[in-house]
């Protein structure tokens, strides 16, 4: 018996041993997971801790380095260090980013400033980026460094634009649910300190001096607002908007309809600015430089073609990061295609696991907020699965003297496995993330993909690269109308598989852990080596098969103008026409699907009562305090009261024994969950979950 074993722990402690010289690899993971640790406290750790721990951590990875026997100890103790280092990044990086964010105020406020960009627009029409110089009657070391203001459809403005408007814009929205994506903390990092919407059309006015560095950003964005117009002229509004989102970042022309198709049928990411479109681009310019100088022997024999080529595709990343406006997305696929264009110039090996690790550390260190949004955690993921699998790919032999008809339908068909495999590779990748954080599972996302990836990487993408270089001097027109092709035919593929039966399913969010775990278990099958590597697919799968806990039986908007109840496998709205895109999330991250009926509640324009709702939830939906009389309604129709204005000075007898939410309650607490138990109900908030952090600033206030 031992004999029989002696030979395994031999290959074991051999495979375990292997892996030392990756731990390197493993630096980003662990720097990443510091990072959003640091996210996740419910108290801002002072500088001198944090500073402290990774010091501490530090020294003593190095001692362990220089003294330790046990080589795994100091390699232990450095993925510790750069956990450390990960919390000192996101403490360093949101004090540097600090400016004022606004308090909430439901007062009418004059907004003066300049449009810095516009942004994707929102369900009431477009939305600015506005750099303010005034923000009513507050001091200037008050004013927010952005604000985000919606406008009405045919009210947006271009970048450079000097605007006055009157507007109420508060502090960025939190959590639409308890545990729910926070708005605020990405808009933090953003330093948007302002959001709201106007009360008319925005005002032109002849523009002050703005500062040399502002002024180099609205010069860079007016230019792509205007490339982006001409391409919708030249394009149309439907095919343009597709292509103006894909070459300037600019969303304003994407209709609501296209965005839906896309999502369901598993193509949205093509809408944003991405690594997809960094690779295709500079890949593109790489390929054409360096054919073109193998096509020309005298230049051939003179210079590295495989270095020159490199050099255009690194300009055309930093070209093409421009031209988007340089959003968060676009900046670390950039970093990350810049770090392989780099490696070739060094005589590097382009695409390793070393290089992505490289390319996630630089991002980490500059954006450690990145660790906790999807987009970075989808790239890096499906990127590192990417490379893994081109690892371990076997190197076909070349055959010698094969008639050309068989080698095209021999190379087709490599590519078309190759393709296949990316492809599932790529969205058992990102499938946990994908899951957790948007709920949705495009059924048909795989064929759909593998459909337009030849679209998307030989016709339109290219095309749009050419025709927007051109189209400043009028000459993009050719290839404007074939990335249109491109563009049209991705759209009906779309169109096809969105309407395809079970095209989009809605899972429930599982419990944070799962999502670690699973990203482990990803980790652990991308980097180890050997046969070891299956045991982190069971916990790569732990998103899909993790218990998801009860859902809660009501839910209220945070500032109490919407809720739902759930009814078995249903969310039950009770004012369908309001908060909807916080009730969608809050419904999705459950699990459940919407009735917009209203069954079970007698609704008017400022009250619900239930009348044969499972959940006796009355609500008041006015910004005052109901009257006696509708206050002493809604207490004798339900066993939950909530009401959107203040608490009256005194009670009706009928609300003694009501669980009773006010006002000031969702200004302290946010959105809320509520949970029926034996002796009562239990409430979630979502601020409780937020804690007090830079970020959650406007409530804490409220609290106090």
């Amino acid at each position: 018996m031992s004999l029989s074993w002696k030979p395994n722990l031999a290959a074991v402690r051999a495979e375990v041993e292997a892996q030392a010289e990756r731990w390197t690899l493993w630096t980003p993971v662990a720097f990443g997971l510091g990072a959003a640790a640091y996210l996740t406290l419910l108290t801002e750790p002072p500088l001198w801790a944090a500073l402290g721990l990774a010091l501490a951590t530090a020294c003593l990875a190095l001692a362990a380095q220089r003294w330790s026997p046990w080589r795994s100890l100091a390699i232990a103790l450095g993925l510790v260090a750069f956990a450390a280092g990960g919390v000192l990044a996101g403490k360093v990086r949101t004090l540097s980013v600090a400016a004022p964010v606004l308090a909430a105020s439901d007062r009418p406020r004059v907004v003066e400033g300049w449009v810095v960009d516009v942004l994707s627009p929102g369900a009431s029409g477009g939305r600015l980026l506005i750099a303010p110089s005034r923000v009513g009657d507050l001091p200037a070391e008050a004013v927010p460094h952005r604000v985000r203001i919606s406008v009405g459809p045919d009210a947006v403005v271009g970048p450079g634009a000097y605007v006055r408007l009157r507007a109420i814009v508060g502090p960025p929205p939190g959590p639409a649910a308890p545990g729910t994506y926070d708005f605020a903390r990405d808009a933090f990092f953003d330093r948007i300190g302002g959001s709201g919407f106007a009360l008319g059309r925005p005002q032109v006015f002849d523009a002050p001096a703005p500062t040399a560095a502002l002024r180099w950003v609205l010069g860079i964005n007016a230019a792509r607002w205007s490339l982006a117009q001409r391409i919708v002229e030249r394009m149309g509004p439907e095919t343009g908007g597709v292509a103006a989102a894909m070459v300037t970042g600019h969303e304003a022309w994407v209709s609501q309809e296209t965005t839906d198709s896309m999502r369901a049928s598993g193509l949205a990411h093509i809408l944003s600015i991405s690594g997809l479109h960094m690779a295709i681009v500079g890949g593109f310019l790489f390929a054409a430089v360096r054919l073109g100088i193998a096509a020309w022997p005298w230049l051939a024999l003179r210079v590295d073609g495989k270095k020159w080529a490199a050099a255009a595709g690194l300009a055309s990343v930093g070209a093409y990061l421009v031209l988007s406006g340089a959003p968060a997305p676009a900046e670390r696929a950039a970093i990350t295609a810049s770090v392989a264009f780099l490696a070739v110039l060094v005589d590097r090996r382009a695409i390793s696991l070393h290089a992505l690790a490289l390319a996630a550390l630089i991002i980490l260190l500059m954006q450690p907020e990145a660790a906790a949004t999807p987009g970075f955690q989808m790239s890096f993921a499906a990127t590192a699965a990417l490379v893994a699998l081109a690892e371990v790919w076997p190197t076909p032999a070349k055959e010698i003297s094969v008639p050309w008809p068989i080698r095209i339908a021999q190379g087709f068909g490599a590519w078309l496995g190759i393709s296949i495999l990316a492809s599932l590779v790529a969205g058992l990748a990102t499938g946990p993330f994908a899951l957790q954080h948007f709920n949705r599972v495009a059924v048909w996302g795989l064929p759909a993909n593998l459909l337009v990836a030849p679209l998307s990487s030989f016709v339109f993408m290219p095309a749009l690269a050419i025709g927007a270089v051109l189209e400043p001097f009028g000459l993009g027109g050719p290839f404007l109308t074939v990335a249109g092709w491109g563009i049209d035919a991705m759209g009906a593929i779309s169109d096809w598989f969105a309407k395809a039966p079970f095209a989009q399913i809605t899972v429930a969010s599982a419990p944070s852990a799962a999502l670690v775990v699973a990203f482990l278990g990803l980790m652990w099958l991308c980097l180890w080596r050997g046969r070891l590597r299956w045991l982190g697919l069971p916990l790569a799968f732990a998103v899909s098969l993790w218990p998801r806990p009860p859902a809660p039986d009501a839910w209220i908007a945070s500032n109490g103008a919407s809720a739902a109840i759930r009814v078995g496998e249903q969310a039950v709205l009770m004012r369908p026409d309001v908060s909807r895109f916080g009730v969608d999330l809050w419904s999705r991250r459950r699990g459940l699907t919407i009735d917009e009926t209203g069954e079970g509640f007698d609704c008017g324009r400022l009250a619900c009562a239930p009348t044969t709702a499972p959940v006796a939830l009355a609500a008041s939906w006015g910004k005052r305090t109901p009257k006696a009389a509708e206050l002493e309604r809604l207490c004798r129709s339900g066993e939950l009261v909530s009401l959107r204005g203040p608490a009256p000075s005194e009670w009706p007898a009928a609300c003694e024994d009501k669980l009773r939410l006010t006002g000031e309650d969702f200004a302290k607490g946010g959105a809320a969950e509520l949970y029926r138990t034996g002796g009562g109900w239990r409430i979630v908030w979502a601020q409780t979950l937020r804690g007090r952090r830079p970020w959650t600033a406007a409530a804490s206030e409220d609290d106090g």
